[in-house]
């Protein structure tokens, strides 16, 4: 779907080059169809010694089928308006740019472009993403499989309608980052009954890879995969009543409303 495709990534930083990557690993896209751009452009040729790269944004754009916007939302208002009037009238946009809605986009494309916005996640990076994606008014199915596709290459994808957009920001967006601090506390939970630092790292790290995959692929209830690990008057019951005594849950479902209020808040900005 995507080898006859031309395909700019505008600001190709840790999310721009994990898409590099699993656009040539796995969708035959010809490197000489990827022309990624970024202010430092030593490191991205070192990666990728064999796709275009340049900093020239309006250049990159010129003759691309899709474009991936993926640079720094405090940096889109420059870069929009080195684009703008550049970018071909069939061409395709897909913004990873958090809290900028698709109504800005084409105010500030000033073209009636389809646009699809996404939501992906760091662990993309190897390939474990969790992203979302959403239709501007422009974008038909056709522009969303195109979207899809591109996400899949480094993880799983769902579609939601784009009022959900901040949610998911809160929720899967900013996740990764709620998970590295369980790990910190895990690690530091098993230090302190006296676990080797590294060991405790391996196995805090891989407990949660273990039981995130097994829920996935389960298809289990994560409430019947606790139970079925807490035995009664055992050491896992225990701790399961520790947590909930401090509001572990209450604590998580605030820190995503609180992402998502953030989320939201940027897209005020844009205005």
């Amino acid at each position: 779907m995507l080898a006859d495709h031309s395909i700019a990534i505008i600001g190709a930083g840790n999310i721009g080059r994990a898409l590099i990557g699993g656009l040539l690993r796995g969708h035959d896209v010809d490197p000489s169809r990827i022309h990624a751009t970024r202010r430092n452009v030593d490191p991205l040729r070192e990666q990728f010694p064999d796709i275009r790269i340049g900093s020239d944004n309006a250049a990159a754009v010129a003759d691309a089928t899709i474009v991936v916007l993926a640079v720094k939302p405090q940096n889109a208002g420059t870069v929009l308006a080195e684009i703008r009037g550049h970018v071909p009238d069939t061409a395709m946009v897909v913004s990873v740019l958090a809290g900028i809605t698709t109504e800005f986009l084409h105010k500030a494309l000033a073209q009636d472009l389809a646009i699809v916005r996404a939501m992906p996640n760091t662990p993309m990076i190897v390939d474990q993403g969790a992203s979302a994606i959403a239709g501007g008014r422009f974008a038909t199915p056709h522009h969303l499989d195109l979207a899809r596709t591109i996400f899949e290459a480094v993880g799983k994808v769902e579609e939601v309608p784009e009022n959900l957009m901040d949610a998911v920001t809160g929720l899967s967006g900013s996740g990764p980052a709620y998970v590295y601090m369980f790990v910190e506390a895990l690690t530091d939970a098993g230090v302190k009954q006296g676990i080797p630092r590294p060991v405790a790292f391996r196995l805090a790290a891989q407990t949660i890879y273990g039981a995130a995959k097994l829920v996935l692929e389960s298809g289990k209830h994560p409430a019947i995969l606790r139970d079925e690990v807490t035995t009664p008057g055992g050491t896992a019951i225990a701790a399961v009543a520790e947590l909930e005594s401090h509001g572990l849950r209450t604590m998580l479902i605030n820190a995503v409303a609180t992402a998502t209020a953030r989320s939201k808040e940027l897209s005020e900005l844009e205005k």
